[in-house]
């Protein structure tokens, strides 16, 4: 005979930021500055298809050639540029950093010289 078993209260209590830390949900404090980067893990292709989309979304010019964020001039980089382009745009939040699982929020800003991810 099958014996039921039931959770208890502190369990569940236990468990839910389990639950929360498992499905990638980050609590930030109100008002903290947050910036979207290309996870260094990324491959070209995704990297690639990141800029294609967020650039079809958002102004991108700041990429150009002769412009403040040209330089360095390498996917990753361009990447991180766009995808924090179409994060801000968007309005911060997490699922607008998602670009199928290679984007990273951060709470370090990410400017560098005359190239500002505001």
């Amino acid at each position: 005979m099958a014996r039921k078993v039931e959770a208890s209260p502190s369990l569940l209590l236990f468990s839910l930021p389990l639950l929360l830390l498992a499905g990638e949900t980050v609590q930030l404090v109100q008002g903290q500055t947050t910036w979207c980067v290309a996870k260094p893990s990324s491959d070209d292709a995704t990297l690639l298809a990141n800029i294609n989309y967020a650039c079809s979304q958002v102004d991108c010019s700041i990429l150009q050639r002769g412009c403040p964020c040209f330089y360095p001039d390498n996917l990753m980089s361009h990447a991180s540029i766009a995808m924090n382009l179409y994060y801000q745009c968007r309005g911060r939040n997490n699922w607008n950093c998602h670009f199928k699982n290679s984007g990273l929020v951060t709470t370090t800003d990410p400017s560098f010289g005359s190239c500002a991810y505001d």
